[in-house]
């Protein structure tokens, strides 16, 4: 069983722009919106999977992932998943002993800017930069799964 731990947090600076390299395009979209898990088709460069989550949202969930074709992939977004797709640029950086991915969102979600950490257990340490802001880790309206039914442009 794949368990994964993950927070995640605003930004309160670009400073982190200055430690990131070259950021990686993703779209995703989602193909159920209710249940038990969430199946998730993710073109990452050129390489794609499908995920299926736990629905429970939050720090803990359960977590499998598969490759997929690309092709087959990109007709999955077009044809079988929710609208509107998710594109972000994720860049990755490195700090203490983690790595941070950066999120900066695109489309209907252009404007948000999420920094995401993984963890190996519950309580684990971590070094927090200076440009990390809030955490919002339960803030289910910063998950990608709810972005596709409330994206970012939609907030006030």
């Amino acid at each position: 069983m794949a368990i994964e731990i993950e927070r995640k947090f605003l930004l309160k600076s670009d400073k982190w722009k200055t430690q990131a390299g070259d950021g990686v395009l993703f779209r995703q979209g989602y193909m159920v919106e209710k249940g038990t898990a969430s199946v998730r088709v993710r073109i990452e460069g050129n390489q794609a999977n499908l995920n299926i989550k736990s629905t429970d949202l939050g720090m803990h969930r359960l977590e499998f992932e598969y490759p997929l074709p690309v092709d087959e992939a990109s007709e999955m977004l077009d044809k079988l998943c929710l609208k509107p797709i998710i594109e972000k640029t994720r860049y990755k950086l490195e700090y203490g002993s983690h790595t941070w991915e950066i999120d900066v969102f695109a489309g209907d979600n252009d404007g948000l800017v999420v920094a995401e950490i993984e963890l190996n257990h519950l309580d684990e340490e971590f070094e927090r930069p200076d440009w990390l802001g809030e955490e919002v880790t339960d803030d289910t309206r910063y998950y990608n799964v709810c972005l596709v039914t409330y994206p970012y442009k939609d907030w006030n």
